[in-house]
């Protein structure tokens, strides 16, 4: 098949790969300009070194973004991790339209964070869906889904790189080749069903650890390693990131106040919350670099008694 890929960054850049591998054509590879000083765009360069024929419009609204589109001669669009608006005039051009990758189960998580919100609000199963994009966000209709599990203990990055990242490539693959045969379906999303979650980002991601134990260390498996759930101490921002949560089971086992630090060991520090302790393995402060707990504690002069969020 011959196709346009639509999208940015390492996951476009995989699926570029994925259907290259096979042997299929790339009539255009469409990428959002960098911002200035940012790294180059994974997907741009691999597509660049390929020799294939590139893009970056501005917006895809764009009159010459529809022309490229057009030339393209493409027989299906393949949006990968795509945060540009793409209007119905752009994608209808394929001979078989286009289809757009999202990492939940739509109509759940429509938005731009719908990989950390599951993982915050404790959802034990997440998954991805390719579907049909339309000038709704995340609102077309259905044509693949695959589920996997969210065990108590996962992170967003357990989560992505290790199953809706490689998932993900897998299904593109296996969604084009069904659309392309003529034998896929397509279902409407229930509405009943929706919900749209914005963005996930530091105002989100602040710790209050009066909240209880569990959504504590939910917020923080859910922001780690992005965008980092954080605190405060001494008016430094300090992000966490590897955690452990520990239940208290008497009123014996609290060791002083909400968000006290109880404990300091070359490892780690815990933390005091609500119904429990969190135990931080890795973190960093604002002007620091990412490192264990307990060194990043003992050199910020943390000690038992010290209060974090104040």
């Amino acid at each position: 098949m011959r196709i346009a890929i639509v999208g940015q960054q390492d996951f476009g850049k995989a699926v570029l790969d994925a259907f290259l591998s096979r042997g299929d054509e790339v009539g255009a590879v469409f990428c959002a300009p960098e911002k200035e000083g940012a790294r180059p765009d994974a997907l741009r360069s691999a597509a660049q070194e390929k020799g294939l024929t590139v893009h970056q419009f501005k917006s895809l609204r764009d009159p010459e973004a529809v022309r490229a589109m057009k030339e393209a001669e493409a027989d299906i669009g393949i949006m990968a991790f795509v945060l540009q608006f793409a209007p119905q005039e752009f994608v209808s051009i394929p001979k078989f339209g286009t289809i757009q990758y999202h990492p939940s189960l739509l109509p759940k998580y429509r938005g731009p964070s719908s990989i950390n919100w599951p993982i915050i609000k404790g959802d034990t199963e997440t998954g991805l869906t390719i579907f049909r994009p339309s000038d709704g966000l995340d609102e077309g209709s259905v044509i693949l889904q695959k589920k996997t599990p969210i065990d108590r203990d996962d992170t967003l990055g357990t989560v992505y790189f290790n199953r809706l990242f490689p998932e993900g490539v897998k299904a593109m693959l296996e969604a084009a080749d069904l659309v392309l045969a003529g034998e896929h379906v397509e279902l409407a999303q229930d509405e009943s069903r929706a919900s749209y979650e914005g963005w996930c980002r530091a105002a989100e991601a602040r710790i209050d650890w009066a909240k209880p134990i569990d959504q504590v260390y939910n917020l923080i498996r859910g922001c780690n390693p992005a965008p980092g759930a954080w605190t405060t101490f001494n008016g430094k921002r300090l992000q966490i990131f590897d955690a452990r949560k520990t239940l208290f089971r008497r009123f014996a086992d609290v060791p002083g106040k909400i968000g006290e630090v109880a404990e300091v060991t070359a490892q780690s520090f815990k933390v005091t919350a609500q119904g429990g302790m969190i135990e931080v393995l890795k973190a960093k402060f604002e002007d620091t670099k990412k490192g264990s707990g307990g060194e990043l504690a003992q050199a910020a002069g943390m000690s038992v008694g010290s209060l974090l969020g104040s």
